[in-house]
């Protein structure tokens, strides 16, 4: 009986061209994926209403900028690690670094009537829509 073997279409056959090739028609695979938050965007006629999800992180660490209709938010969670004498870490799954989220809305924010409220993990934004400017007519002479 005939041994199976793997074909990979990818193999040239031409041992130095090799490592030339590799990863170059084959999509690269990232080693760690970031970190992402979740947020709902809700809208009524005055505001909108941003509802985002960043467990484990401080109040202090968090960072919100409104330019326009674009709004952008980060926020920094740190390691903690705390060793005692003795002891060894068998597996750490909690994720540490820096989230970013920028995002346009339909309408121009009121930046100085907006507010952020963080409470148990959800950062909520209340973003006023700013009023849009009346048009002015123009008497032609």
């Amino acid at each position: 009986m005939a041994n199976l073997t793997r074909y990979d279409p990818f193999e040239t056959g031409l041992e130095p061209f090799d490592d030339l090739f590799r990863g170059f028609f084959r999509p690269v695979r990232m080693e760690r994926e970031l970190p992402q938050f979740r947020m709902d965007v809700k809208e009524n006629d005055k505001a909108y209403t941003v509802h985002a999800d960043l467990p484990g992180v401080k109040k202090e660490d968090i960072h919100v900028s409104i330019e326009g209709n674009t709004v952008a938010i980060s926020a920094e969670t740190r390691s903690e690690s705390e060793q005692k004498e003795g002891e060894k870490v068998l597996k750490r799954e909690r994720s540490y670094g820096k989230v970013y989220r920028s995002f346009s809305l339909g309408a121009d924010i009121d930046e100085a009537s907006a507010s952020a409220k963080y409470n148990d993990g959800v950062l909520e934004l209340v973003l006023p829509k700013k009023a849009a400017a009346a048009s002015k007519r123009l008497a032609v002479q």
